[in-house]
């Protein structure tokens, strides 16, 4: 397999800069962007160089792997076939709108022998990088997503356009089992809840408290871990990291004995072509993708739990 062959399903907004990704990618060629919209994808395609598409199945057996940038409630449906066909898929989040959705494809790509890796981008900044190795017992977890309103990832609620994001970053920290969710949102300009916030209990006796807003003045992304022996802070959008550590290397803090932090900053990066490349690579070379199938699975069962408890207690 030498050069693969790629299409992006959905060129809205993100599915534009799939295409952009690929068509940059050595080692792949952007066969075809397809959208419902066939005006769209012909603008897309002119941009990238490839062929525009109105019928994803036109591409079903033409393609090695594909990108599924459609509204959440068509991913299962037009994954499925991709998946029967033999193609491996990345999949933007949430994977499926149903956790048993999720399962199907799950069981697809396996009994195919494809690769189904899911569009958690957060796993992709160098900051959340760098922790690994870092964390062995995060007790308390504090996580802020707030964005001003774009009326973008509406069809969904704000747990499941942007909280998930936090959900998966969690789970892939704590790696504990969910003993109990308390949560509460309200809508505030859309149909769906546009502020919500859920504190997470788990089984090792970490508590996460995460809230997510899609209706803020100012934007922020920040994530705070406390373990026993250190203290993380981590500014997605800056791409930068602090951390305090009892009797460690680094600048002492005034008026906290025997505590010292560091700080590092990351210089600017494409998480999206990190992320694209990451998943070319795995198909490439037969590797399980970073963010595969079964943490996109488990990230939406979380988020639906939440989503079925605003208000309540799981």
């Amino acid at each position: 397999m030498n050069v693969l062959r790629a299409a992006v399903i959905g060129v809205g907004y993100l599915g534009r800069f799939h295409a952009q990704k690929y068509a940059a990618l050595p080692g792949v060629e952007l066969i075809g962007v397809v959208d419902v919209d066939l005006a769209a994808a012909q603008k897309v395609a002119a941009e990238v160089g490839c062929r525009a598409f109105s019928d994803y199945r036109e591409l079903l057996d033409h393609v090695d792997l594909a990108s599924i940038v459609v509204p959440t409630h068509l991913h299962f449906a037009v994954a499925k076939e991709f998946l029967a066909a033999g193609c491996h898929l990345l999949v933007e989040k949430p994977i499926t709108e149903t956790v048993a959705e999720a399962e199907e494809l799950i069981a697809l790509a396996r009994r195919h022998d494809v690769i189904l890796q899911v569009g958690h981008l957060e796993r992709f900044n160098p900051a959340i990088v760098a922790l690994n190795g870092e964390l062995n017992k995060p007790m308390f977890i504090e996580s802020h997503r707030l964005t001003p309103y774009r009326g973008r990832g509406t069809d969904v609620n704000v747990v499941l356009d942007l909280m998930i994001h936090d959900i998966d970053i969690i789970l892939n920290m704590v790696k504990s089992p969910l003993t109990s969710i308390h949560a509460s949102g309200v809508p505030v300009l859309s149909g769906e809840v546009d502020i919500a916030n859920a504190r997470l209990e788990f089984a090792s006796g970490c508590v996460a408290n995460v809230t997510a807003s899609r209706v803020s003045r100012d934007a922020m992304r920040k994530v705070r871990v406390f373990q026993p022996d250190a203290y993380f802070s981590i500014d997605y959008q800056k791409r930068k990291i602090a951390v305090c550590r009892k009797d460690g290397a680094g600048m002492v803090l005034p008026g906290l004995p025997g505590i010292t932090m560091q700080e590092k900053g990351f210089a600017e990066s494409d998480a999206l072509m990190d992320e694209i490349g990451a998943f070319v690579a795995s198909v490439k070379n037969g590797t399980p993708p970073v963010v595969g199938g079964e943490d996109g699975r488990r990230a939406l069962e979380v988020a639906l739990q939440i989503s079925s408890r605003l208000g309540g207690v799981l």
